[in-house]
């Protein structure tokens, strides 16, 4: 027996109880998790910075958005001078839980509207394994093609559409960077939406053999390796494994050629993560994979940490809410003018 699959097989961690599912007979799931949920607040009291809504994109598949706006840009002027940059972000959860109005995500997502004084539309996507990928990216597309021909109002009055970031936490982070690499090749068709750059926060990304990161936090308490391998059988297209170019984006394949149009296109990519993440490896490789291929992109990895610990720590929250600002007016100079 190998190294490898020693290590792998010495934990005792129940993955179905770290992720909160029960597998039933039939293939499906139960959803266990009772996380807290935020209402969206089109008219919130005062004290609340951030006006959001919810807004359905598609009745048949129930893919919907909620919108966040600074509360202070609707009483300032609408000239395009003053329209804010827009940021489209998608939730994390393995591709198989969680949803844009868990209390964590919407927290997130007004603090970021607050300090980055941007408008953010938070897309909700169908799951696996009810929708295997690539569903969720699929939804993550039409989502762009829904705002660029949109009349929602906070978004045509108030959000500026020529600075539009795509940005993902954990599986959130593998769908934006699919997604930016799909739309890359037909950015004409999201005119006047155009994309300036990639956040891939904590990125959910795998491979068939283990790196490093993953057998020295085998056992990790938040994103144990058993449970890392679950979400993967639920999610990826059946009978595909984990050096499938949707959990590894690195391999040799076709997208070559889509990063060389991201990187003519000039677009910026940040990846940020922490050691502290039994991901980190997987992370710190897409950056080098991109940087081999010539697209601008900066990683920012912090010591310790956990995965998704900048949505349960304030400090590091308010970290990364400082990295995204200088990657986006260094992204957008206008911004910074």
């Amino acid at each position: 027996m190998s190294p490898e699959i020693a290590q792998t097989q010495s934990t005792n961690i129940d993955p179905y109880q770290i992720i909160q599912i029960t597998p039933n007979p039939d293939g499906s799931i139960t959803r266990n998790s009772n996380w807290s949920k935020t209402p969206a607040t089109p008219d919130p009291p005062h004290h609340i910075p951030v006006l959001s809504k919810d807004v359905i994109i598609n009745q048949s598949t129930n893919v919907w958005v909620r919108i966040f706006l600074p509360r202070r840009q609707t009483l300032e002027s609408s000239s395009s001078n003053n329209k804010l940059p827009l940021i489209v972000f998608y939730h994390g959860g393995g591709f198989v839980i969680c949803s844009a109005d868990l209390s964590a995500f919407h927290n997130f997502c007004l603090n970021m509207a607050v300090e980055l004084q941007a408008v953010v539309v938070s897309v909700e996507y169908r799951l696996a394994p009810e929708n295997r990928l690539p569903a969720a990216y699929d939804d993550a597309v039409e989502a762009l093609h829904w705002i660029k021909a949109t009349q929602e109002e906070w978004l045509t009055k108030y959000a500026d559409f020529s600075k539009c970031f795509l940005m993902g936490s954990s599986a959130g982070g593998n769908i934006a960077c699919h997604a930016g690499l799909r739309v890359a090749t037909e950015v004409d068709n999201l005119l006047p939406l155009q994309i300036k750059g990639m956040i891939l926060h904590q990125p959910f990304f795998g491979g068939v053999k283990r790196s490093s990161s993953e057998l020295r936090l085998i056992n990790d308490m938040v994103l144990p390796v058993c449970a890392s391998d679950v979400l993967w059988d639920l999610s990826l297209p059946l009978g595909a494994d984990r050096d499938h170019e949707y959990s590894n984006p690195t391999v040799e394949g076709g997208s070559k050629v889509v990063l060389d149009k991201i990187k003519s296109l000039g677009w910026k990519v940040m990846v940020t993560g922490c050691d502290g993440d039994p991901l980190v490896d997987r992370q710190t490789e897409v950056v080098k994979w991109m940087e081999q291929k010539g697209v601008q992109v900066v990683g920012h990895f912090a010591e310790g940490g956990f995965h998704g610990v900048e949505f349960v720590n304030p400090s590091k929250a308010e970290a990364m809410i400082s990295q995204l600002k200088d990657f986006i007016f260094s992204s957008t100079p206008k911004l910074a003018a």
